[in-house]
């Protein structure tokens, strides 16, 4: 609680110090002349524009066993389901080569974040927060036994966000953009399945916002895009973006209350439920899951009473129920192949009344694999396509990355001036990358290069220039000096130029 409270307190001194144009003198100290991007616009409090891990870890823990059990994975038909022959791309913070990792089931995509430019924080997962997802879906920890729910999946990790939660959303658009137009870059293996724990902290209009058009894009290439609801909670009022677009599959978190019976399952009073007409598509647990852990990263460190032995570390979130709600699809289409988008969620969200959900006006159901694999598809609603023309301010809201106190904001990527029609143009045409260049950029190499850890790897490309704010490098060397061992980041700190203000709902890993 101490550690908790500490970086609340923190995050909001370092919100009024940004809004000033200074930095607070605990983080000055450790700060370089040129500061990179960091993360500002909200409170630490709120969780919309982060990513969406938080919400009490008071209530019993859930072990991925039980939620196998919960959601009817381990019984009848599902039994024998592990996901073999499905993709998913998980757009997050990396994933880092912890035991639990199974390196056959892992491709790195390119990574997109600001630590690409670091050789040293390549790839691998800095903040813990995408490893946890990997863990639930894929992972493989023969210390306690815990396995995924589909452990047979594909998982191609593409990373975007940084070690306290840097990432601007045309990074989230280029991330997008890549897996549709690589999505059969392993032909056994096609993805057909994005888990998503982002939301932005905009409310754009549908139909011209930019980050709607790169999810239904992924929908009409045949990708199911599972994005987390967000977790302010229950009268928040709204959906986070994208997952308030109808063609998400929009996923909030039930707590299993200690039983694998789902009659005694609640609603976790962190969901966001929503009164602006988009409802929850489904539920699916995601309360206090112990998942994979990565020893020395950002919420490793700060949370250390999250830590379930050496292994594992516990947290609670829409996050965790979007990643649940991946894996399950992952075994559904390993038996359907042939659903489309729209039959895959409609046979998803064909699942489990739960007799104590507080909000069963919403009309969402708890998955269940069995009911989903026998359900016949119906109608979903798909309204509003975008055109992509929209500014990325609407999309942003209050969601900025800042360098050298300066904040990105207008039509700019994090490279400069985006033209937003140009970009919906060749989204619409899969031409928005060319190789490894997004839109002109340079961001990655222009193939696989396999030297990883993973089964294969996307090769990475320096940045040209620097940062919005002045910069005349990307690279952050506070962090840079964090190295892998191969177990864990040892040295450094991770307090360096890219500070976040609100960091990915850190203050509820516990």
């Amino acid at each position: 609680m101490r550690a908790r409270n500490s970086l609340r307190r923190r995050a909001r001194m370092a919100t009024a110090a940004i809004a000033a144009g200074v930095l607070p003198l605990a983080l000055a100290a450790a700060a370089p002349a040129q500061a990179a991007p960091t993360r500002a616009g909200l409170g630490a409090d709120d969780w919309s524009g982060i990513w969406l891990s938080n919400g009490g870890t008071t209530s019993a823990t859930t072990t991925l066993a039980q939620v196998r059990t919960t959601i009817g994975a381990d019984t009848g038909a599902a039994r024998s389901l592990t996901g073999k022959g499905v993709g998913i791309a998980l757009i997050d913070t990396g994933v880092a080569p912890v035991p639990g990792i199974p390196a056959a089931q892992v491709v790195n995509g390119p990574d997109l974040s600001f630590e690409s430019q670091s050789g040293s924080l390549r790839y691998l997962d800095t903040y813990g927060h995408g490893t946890h997802m990997a863990g639930i879906i894929i992972g493989n920890d023969a210390a306690t036994g815990t396995r995924g729910i589909a452990p047979g999946a594909k998982l191609t990790s593409i990373k975007v966000g940084t070690a306290n939660g840097a990432v601007d959303v045309t990074q989230m658009i280029a991330a997008i953009d890549w897996v549709v137009e690589n999505r059969n870059h392993d032909p056994l293996n096609p993805i057909k399945v994005i888990s998503l724990s982002y939301g932005t902290g905009g409310n754009p209009t549908v139909w011209n916002d930019p980050l709607s058009l790169a999810v239904q894009q992924a929908w009409k290439a045949g990708i199911m895009v599972v994005a987390a609801a967000g977790n302010q909670g229950n009268g928040y009022g709204k959906l986070t973006h994208p997952a308030a677009d109808y063609y998400a599959l929009s996923v909030g978190a039930t707590a299993p209350n200690g039983t694998t019976d789902p009659a005694d399952d609640t609603l976790t009073s962190f969901t966001n439920l929503s009164t602006n007409g988009r409802p929850l598509d489904l539920l699916a647990p995601g309360s206090s899951i112990p998942s994979l852990r990565v020893p020395g990263s950002n919420v490793d460190n700060g949370f250390p009473s999250a830590r379930v032995g050496d292994t594992l570390f516990r947290g609670s979130g829409t996050s965790q129920a979007a990643a649940v709600t991946a894996a399950a699809a992952a075994l559904v289409l390993q038996a359907r192949p042939a659903l489309t988008p729209g039959q895959l969620k409609s046979v998803l969200m064909q699942g489990v009344w739960l007799p104590k959900l507080l909000a069963g006006g919403q009309g969402a159901k708890q998955i269940d694999v069995n009911m989903a694999l026998a359900a016949t598809p119906g109608q979903t609603w798909t309204s509003g396509d975008s055109d992509g023309s929209g500014t990325l301010e609407a999309t942003r809201g209050s969601s900025h990355v800042v360098a050298n106190n300066v904040t990105l904001t207008g039509q700019k990527s994090i490279f400069g001036p985006f033209d937003t029609t140009a970009w919906a143009a060749r989204t619409k045409a899969e031409t928005a990358w060319s190789g490894g260049t997004w839109m002109g950029h340079r961001m990655a190499a222009d193939g696989w290069t396999g030297t990883s850890y993973a089964s294969k790897t996307w090769g990475p490309a320096t940045w040209a220039g620097g940062a919005w704010g002045g910069t005349s490098s990307w690279t952050d060397p506070a962090w840079s000096g964090r190295t892998w061992n191969g177990r864990f980041w040892a040295a450094g700190t991770w307090t360096g130029r890219f500070w976040a203000s609100d960091d990915w709902s850190t203050g509820y890993w516990g």
